[in-house]
């Protein structure tokens, strides 16, 4: 739980594809400044729930509950709605820099779109917001790489623009979606540290999804474990690490210690769950299992 009003709520979240329940009556909140994980393998619902906040979800979805931000009912809204609040009260970083950027578009342009499209800065005015986000982010020699293409800068470069383009209008919500999975170790850690200072810096909210147990031990203070769809455990993220009440959770940070990842020290192993034990989301839907 968070206290004080929440920047976003989300309420019995639920999203069908192809009659089957992937997303299946997910709940959680946060508050301003605060950095929550959403965590848990490949496939069970991380990126869809962030993307039903988005109002993004694929073609074909059926999607109830609520999406609220800041109040206001997401779920229901309109395409023209929605584009007026993402970049400028919502924003998302992708994974993959590559194909989150245009690469015909310059970077710096990429940069203080959300500004001119939102703010109404002039053309001279984005420019020059564009080169300050630039050095904001790290980036070196700010005055020339604005000018560059996304297929001229590395990918930890790649992914810096990524960030000051999301963090450009200080929106109330970030979502950053395995932000640094595409990057070196070296750079995942720089990245990792300047996100974090600069949404503490704007008292964002951060939704940080990952399946790195240690990433998610670095950035977040409280996260939520999905499997299957559904959330499992909730808590601070020490105390999730440390002491999991849920087998599943057990299981990942046993996963996590095979693959020495570093972990905060105490946190607990148990033996993993086969995957004869974990039944895909159609043979529940077939069977009526309920985790």
């Amino acid at each position: 739980m968070t206290t004080g009003a929440a920047v976003l709520a989300v309420t019995d979240l639920r999203v069908r594809l192809g009659g089957v329940d992937v997303v299946d009556g997910v709940s959680f909140a946060l508050g301003a400044g605060e950095q929550v994980g959403l965590i848990g393998e490949s496939g069970s619902g991380k990126s869809l729930t962030a993307l039903a906040v988005l109002g993004l979800l694929p073609a074909g979805a059926g999607v109830t509950g609520s999406v609220r931000l800041q109040g206001r009912e997401l779920l229901g809204g309109s395409d023209r709605e929605l584009s007026r609040l993402r970049g400028r009260d919502l924003a998302m970083i992708f994974q993959e820099p590559s194909t989150a950027l245009n690469p015909l578009m310059r970077v710096g342009r990429q940069i203080s779109e959300p500004l001119r499209l939102h703010r109404g800065y002039s053309r001279q005015a984005a420019a020059r917001a564009a080169v300050e986000l630039a050095a904001t982010v790290g980036l070196p020699d700010p005055q020339r790489l604005v000018r560059s293409y996304p297929h001229e800068l590395s990918g930890g470069q790649r992914q810096r623009v990524c960030i000051a383009a999301a963090l450009a209008c200080r929106p109330a919500l970030l979502i950053a979606d395995e932000p640094t999975t595409a990057l070196d170790v070296t750079v995942q850690s720089e990245i990792l540290a300047l996100l974090g200072r600069l949404v503490a810096d704007a008292g964002t909210a951060l939704l940080f999804i990952t399946h790195d147990l240690a990433v998610v031990a670095a950035v977040t203070r409280r996260l939520a474990v999905l499997r299957r769809g559904r959330v499992v455990e909730t808590g601070a993220t020490d105390d999730v690490l440390r002491a999991p009440a849920d087998p599943y959770t057990r299981a990942l940070l046993a996963a996590a210690r095979l693959t020495q990842w570093d972990l905060p020290a105490g946190a607990a192993v148990a033996p993993a769950v086969r995957g004869s034990d974990v039944p895909s989301p159609a043979s529940e839907a077939t069977s009526g299992t309920v985790a």
